[in-house]
C-alpha cells in the first residue's frame, strides 16, 4: 500500500501531521483541525504523551518505548519517532542499508543508519545502550468503527466564483486577446508575401503597402494590449479585497481559543497565500487560455507549411516540459520551507520591534539580534539553494531550447536551399516557431504558478476548514433568562496539552446578579482563567456552568459580549484616537457616554490636556501612554459599553492610589444594578464586594464577605494581612 505523505502546515504541526499520516495509512481522513483539538494543540506544539493520548482517541492502540536501533527494526510500522529532541517524523520502513521517513517539515526521506541514528538515538543507558524513542501505534476495532471526517475545503471551483462579479471585463479581456491574436497571426503571412512578391519582384510601392499593414497591426495590438492590462488591473484589485475580505471574515469567526494555539507569523503568512492565489487568477489563467489557444492555431499553420518542422519542434518542447517538471517537486518543497521559515522570521522581527524597549532595558540586543541572525542565515541558506535550483532549472531549459531552435533554423535554411520552401516562407516559419514558444513557457509558468497556488490553498484550508465559534445558521440564544446568576456546578477546565493539570477542579459556585464578586488567590490558582471562561474564549470544560437556568454553552457568543465588559490583563490599544479607543466597536460615538467613561476612570483630566484632547492619536503611530494610563482607557471602554456583566481582571493593579482611590469609588456608583466579577490582589479593591471567593490551585477553599473572611483568619487573611498589617 503507498503512503500519502502531509506536509504541516503551521510551524509546530509536526505532531498532529505525523498522526494524520499514520490514520490515513490504515485508511481514515482526518483533517488537522480535528486531530489538534482532540490533541490539545498549542502555540508550543504537542508531547509525545499528547499524540498519544490523541491516538488512542482515534481507535490506535499505542505505546511510547525507549529502544534500541535492533528492536525498532522488529516494531510494528509505521511508527512515530521522536527526532533530533525537539521534532515527530513517521518511520515508514528500515532495513540494514535505507531508511525511510516522512518527515512533516521536509518532506520524504531516505537515510543510512549512520545519518538515522544521529537524529534519533536520544540516551545511552546502562545494560541497554543507545536508545531513541518511538510511538508505537497499531489500530484497534474502534479505529474502524468512528467515522472520519470529509469537511468542506476550498477549491478552484469556489475561488473562481471571485471572477463571477468582474464577467463583464472578463469578456472584454477575452475579446482583446482574440482580436489581438488574429492580428498577430496575419504577420507571417504578411512577412511572407512582403518577401516573395514585394522584394523578388522589386515592387517597392508593394512593399511599402505590407509594411504600413504591419506598423497599423502592431499599433493596434499595443493600444489593445494596454487596455486589457488596464482591465486586469482593475480585475485584481477588485478580486484581492474581495479574497482579503473574506479570509478575515472567516479570522473572525474563529474562536478566540485560536489566536492561543497559532504563531501570529503563520497567520501573516497565510495573507501572502491570499495574494497568490489572487495573482493566480487574474495575471495567469485569462493569459494561459488564450496563450493555449494561439499554440493550437499557429501549431496547424506549421503543419500546413511542414509536418516535419512541427515535429522536431514538439519533441523539442517534451524534453524542455520534462526538464522543467523535474524541478517541480523540489520547487513544492522550497515552498514549504520557505513558509515555515518565514512564518519564523515573521515572529523574530515582531518581537524585535515590539519588544525592542525591554530589549534595550535588559542589555539583550546582542542575544536577540544573534537570533535574528541565526533565522536570517536560514533565509540565507534557502535562498542560496532556490537560486541554486533556479540557475540549474534555467541554464538546462536555455540549453534545450536554444538547441531546438538552432536545429529547426537548420532544417528550414536546408529546405530553402533544396527548394521546398521560398525565403520568405522561411521568415513566416521562423516567426511562427517564435510565436509558439510564448505559449509553451507561458504554460510553464502556468502550471509552476498552479502548484504554488495550490500549496498557498492547503495552508488557507487549514483556516477554512476551522469551525466557525458561531455559525451563520446557529440557533444559539439571543436573550437571557430573567434570572442571571452566574452558576458553576462542579466544573473543571484544563488547558490544552495532554498531561496538563486541571486549572479548575470540580469548581461549584454561585455568582449573584447585580452584586459585585472578588476573585482572589495566589498567582496560578485559575482566576484569570475562570474570567476568560465566563467571556467565552474557553468554552470546552466539564460540569456546568449556566446564567440562571441556561445551559452558557447555548447562549450566542457575539450576544453574550455585547452583554459584558472586560477589563484583561493584556488588553489591547489601538493605533487610533483615544475616542476611538473608548468607544470600540461603534461607529458613532456617544459623546454624553464617552465623557462620562473617561470621567469614571479617572481619566478626563489628562485628556483634557491634550492639544487634540479626545482626538489625540494613540498607538505605535501616535502618543504613548503610561501603563497606568493604559488601563485607565481600558476599563473607560468597559464602562463606555454601558454592560450588564462587568469583569476586571487586575484593572487598577498599575495605579497609584490616589488613582485608584477615586477609580474604585466612581466605580461603586456605576456597579449598582451590575453583575460584577473582579479578580484583584490588593484589599482596597475587594473590601467591598458583596461576595469574595477565595482559590487555591483551582479550587474553593473560602467564601463570604470582607468582615467574615478576616475574622475567619484563614486563607484570605493571609494574603491580605500584610495590607491590613495585622502582623500574626
Amino acid at each position: 500500500m503507498g503512503f500519502t505523505y502531509y506536509k504541516q502546515l503551521n510551524i509546530m504541526d509536526c505532531g498532529p501531521t505525523c498522526l494524520r499520516m499514520v490514520a490515513k495509512h490504515y485508511g481514515k481522513n482526518y483533517n488537522m483541525d480535528t486531530i489538534r483539538q482532540k490533541a490539545g494543540f498549542n502555540k508550543e506544539g504537542v508531547s509525545l504523551l499528547g499524540i498519544s493520548e490523541t491516538a488512542e482517541k482515534l481507535g490506535f492502540r499505542t505505546r511510547g518505548v525507549r529502544i534500541s536501533y535492533e528492536k525498532l527494526q522488529t516494531a510494528p510500522l509505521p511508527a512515530i519517532l521522536h527526532w533530533k529532541q525537539n521534532h515527530f517524523v513517521v518511520l515508514i520502513s528500515i532495513d540494514h542499508k535505507r531508511i525511510k521517513i516522512a518527515d512533516p517539515e521536509r518532506g520524504m526521506m531516505v537515510y543510512s543508519k549512520e545519518e538515522f541514528t544521529k537524529s534519533w538515538i536520544s540516551n545511552n543507558i546502562q545494560n541497554v545502550g543507545e536508545v531513541g524513542t518511538v510511538l508505537l501505534m497499531e489500530p484497534t476495532a474502534v479505529f474502524y468503527e468512528l467515522e472520519d471526517n470529509r469537511q468542506s475545503k476550498l477549491n478552484w471551483g469556489v475561488v473562481a466564483t471571485y471572477l463571477k462579479p468582474a464577467r463583464p471585463q472578463i469578456v472584454q479581456i477575452f475579446i482583446s486577446l482574440l482580436i489581438t491574436s488574429l492580428l498577430q497571426m496575419i504577420l507571417p503571412f504578411l512577412t511572407q508575401t512582403m518577401v516573395d512578391t514585394g522584394i523578388n519582384t522589386r515592387n517597392l510601392q508593394y512593399i511599402t503597402i505590407v509594411l504600413i499593414a504591419q506598423l497599423t497591426i502592431t499599433f493596434s495590438s499595443t493600444v489593445i494590449t494596454f487596455i486589457r492590462n488596464r482591465l486586469q488591473l482593475r480585475i485584481s484589485n477588485t478580486i484581492n479585497i474581495s479574497i482579503l475580505s473574506d479570509f478575515w471574515i472567516k479570522i473572525t469567526r474563529l474562536p478566540v481559543a485560536y489566536f492561543d494555539s497559532h504563531h501570529t507569523g503563520d497567520t501573516l503568512q497565510r495573507l501572502e497565500d491570499n495574494k497568490r492565489i489572487q495573482s493566480f487568477l487574474t495575471s495567469e489563467t485569462i493569459t494561459t487560455i488564450f496563450a493555449i489557444l494561439n499554440f493550437f492555431v499557429y501549431a496547424l499553420i506549421l503543419t500546413i507549411y511542414s509536418v516535419n518542422i512541427f515535429l522536431v519542434f514538439v519533441a523539442g518542447n517534451l524534453i524542455y516540459f520534462g526538464w522543467i517538471r523535474l524541478f517541480m517537486r523540489i520547487r513544492r518543497k522550497l515552498n514549504y520551507e520557505t513558509f515555515h521559515l518565514s512564518a519564523r522570521e515573521n515572529n523574530a522581527t515582531l518581537q524585535m520591534i515590539q519588544g525592542m524597549q525591554e530589549i534595550r532595558l535588559n542589555n539583550a540586543e546582542k542575544l536577540q539580534r544573534w537570533e535574528w541572525e541565526h533565522i536570517q542565515v536560514g533565509v540565507f541558506k534557502l535562498n542560496f539553494k532556490s537560486l541554486n535550483y533556479s540557475q540549474l532549472q534555467s541554464a538546462g531549459a536555455q540549453f534545450i531550447s536554444q538547441g531546438k531552435d538552432i536545429l529547426l533554423s537548420f532544417m528550414v535554411a536546408q529546405m530553402v536551399i533544396k527548394g521546398e520552401l521560398t525565403f520568405g516562407t522561411m521568415l513566416a516559419v521562423q516567426y511562427i516557431i517564435g510565436q509558439l514558444s510564448g505559449p509553451i513557457n507561458q504554460f510553464i509558468s502556468l502550471l509552476q504558478n498552479y502548484q504554488d497556488a495550490k500549496i498557498s490553498m492547503e495552508r488557507l484550508n487549514e483556516i477554512h476548514e476551522k469551525a466557525d465559534e458561531e455559525p451563520l445558521d446557529s440557533e444559539l440564544m439571543t436573550n437571557l433568562p430573567e434570572q442571571k446568576d452566574i452558576v458553576f456546578n462542579k466544573l473543571t477546565f484544563a488547558y490544552p496539552s495532554a498531561g496538563n493539570e486541571p486549572v479548575l477542579k470540580d469548581l461549584s459556585l454561585v455568582i449573584p446578579e447585580a452584586k459585585v464578586t472578588a476573585i482572589v488567590g495566589t498567582s496560578g490558582s485559575g482566576k484569570t482563567t475562570l474570567l476568560k471562561m465566563l467571556l467565552k474564549i474557553h468554552n470546552d470544560f466539564d460540569g456546568e456552568l449556566k446564567i440562571g437556568s441556561t445551559n452558557f454553552k447555548f447562549i450566542s457568543p457575539s450576544f453574550w459580549r455585547k452583554q459584558c465588559g472586560a477589563v484583561l490583563q493584556d488588553g489591547y490599544i489601538f493605533n487610533d484616537t483615544i475616542a476611538r479607543n473608548i468607544s470600540v466597536g461603534e461607529e458613532y460615538i456617544d459623546n454624553n457616554r464617552l465623557l462620562q467613561s473617561a470621567r469614571i476612570a479617572n481619566i478626563l483630566s489628562f485628556i483634557e490636556t491634550l492639544p487634540n484632547g479626545f482626538h489625540t492619536k494613540l498607538g505605535a503611530d501616535g502618543t504613548g501612554v503610561s501603563q497606568g494610563q493604559k488601563q485607565r482607557i481600558l476599563i473607560a471602554r468597559a464602562v463606555y459599553k454601558d454592560p450588564k456583566y462587568l469583569f476586571f481582571d487586575e484593572a487598577t493593579n498599575a495605579l497609584d492610589a490616589n488613582n485608584e482611590k477615586a477609580i474604585v469609588e466612581n466605580l461603586q456608583l456605576f456597579f449598582e444594578g451590575r453583575t460584577v466579577v473582579i479578580v484583584a490582589h490588593r484589599l482596597s479593591t475587594v473590601k467591598s464586594a458583596d461576595k469574595i471567593i477565595v482559590l487555591k490551585e483551582g479550587t474553593i477553599v473560602e467564601e463570604g464577605n470582607h468582615d467574615y473572611l478576616t475574622h475567619l483568619k484563614g486563607h484570605y487573611y493571609e494574603l491580605v494581612k500584610n495590607q491590613l498589617e495585622l502582623g500574626s
